[in-house]
Order: C-alpha cells, then sequence, then structure tokens
C-alpha cells in the first residue's frame, strides 16, 4: 500500500495513490481525495514544510474533504515516499528551489488541474509557503486563492547570523560540500515531545512519530548545505522592495504567535508590502498551526472558512 495508516491515523476516504514522474527524473508520491461533504467546492492541493510526508496531514485532508473540498497532496523530492537526492536518503537535499517549483508544476499539471474540479486553491505550510512565494507569478493562473501557515519566509531571531549562516552555506557547496549535513545536522527521525518547537499538541505530535516509526524510509534528517544556500537565495529574494507588490495572487497568512522556527515579525513584514494579502497571528501558537491543540487550529479553520473558496 503507497499510503501508511497507523492506530488513530487511518487514510481518508476514496485515497487514490500514485507516482509521477519529473521532467528532470525526480519521482514524486501524490494522492487524492474526492470530497465527503456538500456542496462540491472545488479541490485543495497541499504544499507541505520541509521532511514531511502525505500521512501527517490525514487529519486535514478529512476535515477538508468534509467541507466539500477535493484534496491532493504530495511529497516533495528528497522527502517522505518521493526519490531522493543524495546519496544518504536521511539528507534533506534539493540544490535549488526550481527543483521544487518543477514538482509543483508537474503535480498540478498532471493531477490536480487534469483530474481534478476547479476552483482551485493551495494549503502550504513553512517550505511549501516558500515554494509557492516563489513562483506567485505561475500560479495566479492557476490557483484562485491561497492560504499559508507560518510560511518560511525568515528564520526565527536570527538577525545578521540569518545572513552570515547562507553565506556559509554557499561557500561549502563551492567547496564540494553541498551534500553534507549543515553543520550540527543528524540523520535523526523522531524526537521527544519535551524537546519538540513544531506543536504544544502532545497527541498529535506522537502521532507523527508513530508514523515514521512505521515506516522509516518516509522519514528525513537535517538539510544539507545546499537546502540551505538555496533557501537563503530564496528568502533573500522576499526582501526586495518589489517582491510584494508584484505578487497578484489573493494570500491569507497565518503566523504562529509562538514560532520558535521562522521569523512571525517577518512574515508580518512581508504581509504588509502585498497588496493581495491578508494577515492573522493565532496567539499562543507554535510552527505547526494544523498539527497544534484544537484551541488554535479553531482558529485557523474559522479564517480559512472565511476566505475559502471567498467571494470575487
Amino acid at each position: 500500500m503507497l499510503l501508511t495508516e497507523v492506530p488513530g491515523n487511518p487514510v481518508p476516504e476514496g485515497a487514490l495513490a500514485g507516482f509521477l514522474d519529473t521532467s528532470d527524473g525526480a519521482r514524486l508520491r501524490y494522492a487524492r481525495f474526492p470530497a465527503t461533504g456538500s456542496p462540491l467546492k472545488g479541490t485543495v492541493t497541499v504544499l507541505q514544510g520541509r521532511a514531511e510526508f502525505i500521512e501527517k496531514y490525514f487529519e486535514v485532508i478529512r476535515e477538508l474533504q468534509q467541507r466539500g473540498f477535493h484534496v491532493v497532496a504530495f511529497d516533495w523530492r528528497g522527502q517522505g515516499g518521493s526519490s531522493r537526492h543524495a546519496g544518504d536518503p536521511l539528507r534533506g537535499h534539493v540544490r535549488d528551489f526550481a527543483e521544487y517549483r518543477r514538482d509543483l508544476d508537474a503535480i498540478l499539471s498532471e493531477i490536480v488541474l487534469a483530474q481534478c474540479p476547479g476552483p482551485h486553491f493551495a494549503l502550504a505550510h513553512s517550505t511549501g509557503g516558500a515554494i509557492l512565494l516563489s513562483h506567485t507569478e505561475r500560479l495566479r493562473t492557476r490557483f484562485a486563492r491561497a492560504v499559508l501557515t507560518s510560511p518560511l519566509v525568515g528564520l526565527l531571531d536570527a538577525g545578521w547570523r540569518e545572513g552570515l549562516a547562507y553565506s556559509a552555506a554557499r561557500w561549502l557547496c563551492r567547496l564540494g560540500l553541498g551534500r553534507l549535513f549543515i553543520p550540527g545536522g543528524t540523520g535523526l527521525l523522531t524526537s521527544d515531545y519535551a524537546d519538540n518547537r513544531q506543536t504544544s499538541d502532545a497527541a498529535r505530535f506522537e502521532r507523527m512519530n508513530a508514523v515514521v516509526r512505521a515506516r522509516p524510509d518516509l522519514g528525513v534528517g537535517s538539510p544539507t548545505n545546499a537546502w540551505l544556500a538555496a533557501t537563503g537565495r530564496t528568502l533573500l529574494s522576499f526582501r526586495s522592495i518589489d517582491f510584494g507588490p508584484s505578487v497578484h495572487l489573493p494570500l491569507l497568512i497565518l503566523a504562529a504567535g509562538a514560532d520558535r522556527i521562522v521569523s512571525t515579525p517577518a512574515t508580518e513584514e512581508l504581509a504588509t508590502r502585498m497588496k493581495a494579502a491578508a494577515f492573522l497571528a493565532v496567539p499562543g501558537a507554535r510552527h505547526e498551526i494544523l498539527m497544534e491543540a484544537d484551541v488554535y487550529r479553531d482558529q485557523f479553520w474559522a479564517a480559512f472558512d472565511a476566505f475559502v473558496p471567498g467571494s470575487d
């Protein structure tokens, strides 16, 4: 079976899963799920964060199905059930975000737009949000609206150290060390709840660990130097004075008030430069709002329901 379920995390109803090959040879695992509620509202494509996998979003997928949406989810190259770049499959590795954009274009062309009903919407988390933001000029003709949770637009409280980290990663790549873990990185796939920065909900956190224990091949460790350098190029492009006004895809951006991974102030600052974006902070929530406690998730769904599909 292409999708893995564990106790408390069943495969959503009607799942159809498969693999899709991209033009440059990556093999992507994807799944699509029919709406279970009515009226039918279109299709939501889920753009996961770094080191995530389809199974992590089963609960979210069911909630979207119940709202009347078809859902498409997929694993980016280098993680989950998709093909891996580096010799060590535990390293989260890409050379450039153009590779991620190629993944998204393939999924949209071959699966979403070809097989699923419109209108089309995106739900993107963290790195998925950064990928979407870097591709909005093309995506504005494909998605009617997009919702971003904790998008990766800046590292938490990095300040001047952020630019230094990106510069160091670029130099390490020039020295032929791009495929190595970032300094301090490891191949660990799971962590203890007490040490996590993703969510305050212990049950949902342990559910993620349970999936990785059942399918270790879905997990991935720390990113490589090349991944960090690619991330730096993308995030620094968002700082351009022309970037915000150039985004015409309607966006709802939700930031986690207690995020310890990405910078909420940087997210808000970027949103203020976008004429087509609305910004909402969820006080007290950690980075993974969709995997958080219900008190935070309820705020997300209230905002989502008000924005999608929305009125023209």
